[in-house]
């Protein structure tokens, strides 16, 4: 007899097509209806609230009811991060229209894991942050250096209330589109706030990808030495 939990029951939710175009609309960490969903996967929204109700019952999402509407979110970060694995090992999408092709270059060039960034700019800013030795790199996790400390003091970050999160602090997530590490946790979190409070990016609507602000460019080439233009993937 076989005690360990069944996995296949697990990927047999996941398979599914159009619970795997949900399951990746949702790694936004934002709330969304069951039309909106069924929008993103291309489906009828009687058809979306069924395969809700079925991730749900298997505890990978939370909902949430506001007057008419119930809202679904992701419950966690495990859960996406399990998903962002399987991305990992999925092959790329087939691109079919310019629209497509769109979209799959501006999630590339940045985007949300979850709650934290990546992308060629989540990568690129992780990069930036080593070599700063604002971070130092470790096998599956980075620590933050005391130099790093007072840097992210200026952007508002204050470390040590970041670390009483009971989550991971800051550890590394291999990014399925650059195939290099990003930051990610806690502190990848704060710092995903910190750009949208200062207007240097903003989140678009219906999609994992964000939008570089002007001043956001001429702060990420200031901080970080990233030219937007040079370094990124073009609009």
């Amino acid at each position: 007899m076989n005690a360990n939990p069944n996995i296949a029951e697990v990927a047999k939710l996941v398979s599914d097509p159009s619970r795997a175009a949900i399951l990746t609309a949702l790694l936004d960490d934002r709330f969304y209806t069951a039309t909106e969903l069924a929008g993103c996967a291309g489906i009828k929204q009687q058809t979306a609230s069924f395969h809700l109700a079925k991730l749900a019952d298997a505890n990978m999402l939370i909902s949430q009811k506001q007057g008419r509407h119930r809202y679904y979110r992701l419950k966690d970060s495990n859960i996406a991060q399990a998903l962002e694995s399987l991305l990992n090992m999925a092959p790329p999408a087939e691109i079919r229209s310019f629209r497509q092709s769109a979209e799959d270059k501006a999630i590339r060039k940045a985007r949300t894991c979850y709650d934290h960034l990546a992308g060629t700019l989540g990568v690129m800013l992780t990069e930036r942050l080593v070599n700063m030795e604002v971070l130092k790199g470790e096998e599956k996790d980075f620590t933050v250096t005391e130099k790093g400390a007072a840097f992210f003091k200026e952007l508002g970050i204050d470390i040590q209330n970041v670390k009483r999160k009971r989550r991971s602090f800051c550890h590394r997530c291999l990014d399925w589109s650059e195939r290099r590490h990003h930051l990610a946790g806690a502190l990848g979190a704060a710092l995903l706030d910190a750009f949208i409070r200062m207007d240097w990016i903003k989140r678009r609507p219906q999609t994992r990808a964000v939008t570089i602000t002007p001043k956001g460019k001429k702060e990420l080439e200031r901080v970080f030495n990233i030219s937007i233009e040079k370094e990124l993937i073009p609009s």
